[in-house]
Order: structure tokens, then sequence, then C-alpha cells
């Protein structure tokens, strides 16, 4: 992988280092149960061991690395079942906060959220790779989500973001669907503009639920 020169400062390094690792997981140059070992990330990047070991405990916070004992770090394995666990967590959760943002909709916090879902398709459809789609397709969701109303739902939610990035960017890799979802996106979008709260959990759930079963359909519950 070629990156450019670290900036200079510890926040912007690890923040610089913490970005091309995501990046380099969601486009597939970090394969699945690759390790990371933070001598030769910190000699790639040109930075000292401390940014890379604080850019890894974020990765591993989010979901994206996973850390043994043994194996020490290593980028996360997606299965069927792990994304289904994911994709479970969001089924329950998210069409019941967008909802109560499209409820919401006079307020200023929700027609923001609206006008930052769109702009975020619009990155999604420009995207030139699947970290960049992957990371877009996140926005979009969590901009309907954020003015819930309900800051622990958010966090919850927040909690499975980079996960679920990680997901869709291995379903894209093996099967590239992103047609279908962003079609979906923009049903979604019209719907949450046109103020239909119930119209827009119903099309966030089926979008969910239809992503997740057919990019891994041997892990839908019976």
């Amino acid at each position: 992988m070629t990156f450019a020169p670290a900036p200079a400062t510890i926040p912007s390094r690890t923040q610089y280092v913490l970005d091309a690792v995501r990046h380099g997981i969601l486009t597939g140059e970090l394969s699945p149960g690759r390790p990371l070992v933070e001598a030769e990330l910190a000699a790639h990047f040109g930075v000292s061991k401390t940014p890379v070991r604080e850019a890894l405990k974020t990765l591993a916070g989010s979901g994206l690395v996973v850390t043994s004992q043994y194996k020490g770090v290593t980028v996360r394995t997606v299965d069927a079942a792990m994304a289904h666990e994911v994709y479970d967590v969001r089924l329950l959760l998210e069409p019941e906060a967008v909802r109560r943002t499209v409820a919401s909709g006079a307020s200023a916090a929700s027609r923001t959220g609206v006008r930052e879902a769109a702009d975020a398709l619009v990155r999604a459809e420009a995207a030139a790779d699947t970290a960049s789609r992957s990371l877009a397709n996140r926005d979009f969701h969590r901009a309907l989500y954020l003015p819930c109303g309900n800051p622990l739902l958010v966090r919850m939610l927040d909690e499975v973001r980079d996960q679920s990035a990680l997901v869709a960017a291995v379903a894209w890799a093996a099967a590239p669907t992103w047609d279908r979802e962003a079609a979906e996106h923009r049903e979604i979008l019209r719907l949450a503009e046109d103020g239909d709260g119930e119209g827009a959990a119903r099309a966030v759930h089926d979008h969910i639920a239809g992503f997740v079963g057919r990019a891994f359909p041997e892990g839908a519950a019976a």
C-alpha cells in the first residue's frame, strides 16, 4: 500500500494511521485474519508505535480488528454468523430510530439529518472503491437515525457502524449489488422527505433484512 507522509502531531498521526488501516480493511487490502503488528505498521507509516497502538485500540473498539493473547491483533473475519449478529442489532433498533427522526420532521435536527443523508447518498454513488462506498453508506444510515432523540439508541447503533461497513464491503466484493441498495436508499430518503415515518421504518427494515439475507443466506433465521 502507498500512503502520504504522516502528519507531524501525535493526534493527527493517530487519525492518519486509523483512517489508512480502516480503509485498507474495507477495501480488502488488509485481508481478514491478517496480523497487524505494531512495529511493522509503525515502520510502514513512518511513525512511532504510540499512534499505531492508539489506532488499533480504536479499531478493536469498533470491531474491525480482534485482539488475542496468542495471535495479537488481526483483521476481523466476516462470516454468516458475525454478519447476522450485527444486522440483527440494526434490525431491532434502526427502523424505530428512523421512524422517530421522521416523526419529528419539523425539527431542525430532523431536517438536517435528511439533508445529510441525501449528501451521503450522492457520495456513495460517486465512490471510487468499496471502502469509500461502504463508509458513505454508513453515513447515510447514521444521518437518518442520529436525530431520533434518544442518545442511548444512537450510541448502540454507532457501536456496530464499522462492523456493518465491513460486512457490506465483504459482501460487495463477492457479489456487487450496490445498484439495488442505492435504489432502496433513494426510496428510504423519499419516504423520509415526505414525512412518512412508518413507511420509512418499514423500508429501512426491509433494506437491512434483504441485504444480509442475500449476502449471507446460510445464516438467515429459519
